[in-house]
């Protein structure tokens, strides 16, 4: 199996200075297979992307790309920084990039031509279930992914994230189940809710889902991200023997 670590996990050295690059040999030293850096959280883009990329070439780790931004503008067109975060990709040497679906409904041109400028042999692109209503439901998503494997992109997929199903009411059995074909790239989290106050938890079995059953309906040939802050080295260690105990290693 393959273990990525989300730079979620290390919020609270983010937000003391640490930057993403420093991240990487602390990724490494942990056990897992790569980091999935966030563009959020960089500050000094093109130092720190060309320094993510070679540490993370140097210590043999996967990099994954998390974009918070649309594939589809609110007037339904391509979105025109999609080749921008690609080339971002690029330096930072990664395999696979995400993305929000944003308004696919609005769209009226051809996806064959609209992709065909991005490097989609070179880096794998998917769509998450986000938190909202526009790019968290399934119907959406679905829609979206089949009409690009219409258009000649098979490998345009899905990644599905447990715990933002909570958040917009989702069935997260159902959802798998709709959405297993198309799954390249699982993000683990659990969700607390406390008289429907909603928090993300800092352990897979604390939450209202049953993981464990809901990986049962998912692609097990996938990689698997951890995404939710952790306060310390030993319970990110023992949230990794937690998932391969469960998926093998």
């Amino acid at each position: 199996m393959t273990v990525i670590l989300n730079t979620w996990i290390f919020e609270k050295d983010v937000k003391q200075g640490t930057n993403q690059a420093q991240l990487v040999s602390r990724v490494k030293a942990l056990g897992a297979d790569g980091i999935e850096v966030r563009r959020e959280y960089f500050k000094d883009l093109d130092r720190e992307f060309a320094q993510v990329g070679q540490t993370a070439k140097e210590a043999g780790l996967i990099v994954n790309y998390s974009v918070p931004d649309v594939v589809f503008s609110e007037d339904g067109s391509i979105n025109p920084k999609l080749m921008n975060y690609f080339e971002e990709g690029k330096i930072l040497g990664i395999s696979k990039i995400k993305f929000n679906t944003g308004h696919f409904d609005k769209f009226d041109g051809d996806l064959q031509s609209a992709f065909s400028e991005l490097p989609l042999d070179q880096i794998e692109m998917n769509v998450e279930n986000d938190q909202t209503i526009l790019s968290g439901k399934v119907a959406p998503i679905k829609t979206f992914l089949e009409a690009a494997h219409e258009a000649g992109y098979p490998g345009i997929g899905y990644v599905y994230d447990l715990g933002n199903w909570a958040f917009t009411h989702g069935d997260a059995i159902a959802s798998a189940d709709a959405l297993r074909e198309s799954t390249n790239y699982i993000h683990l989290k659990n969700t607390i809710n406390v008289n429907g106050e909603l928090s993300t938890s800092d352990d897979l079995d604390e939450g209202v889902y049953d993981w464990r059953d809901i990986l049962t309906h998912l692609p097990r040939e996938v990689s698997f991200a951890l995404e939710y802050p952790m306060d310390s080295d030993e319970q990110i260690k023992q949230q990794i023997n937690l998932l391969k105990a469960e998926i093998g290693d």
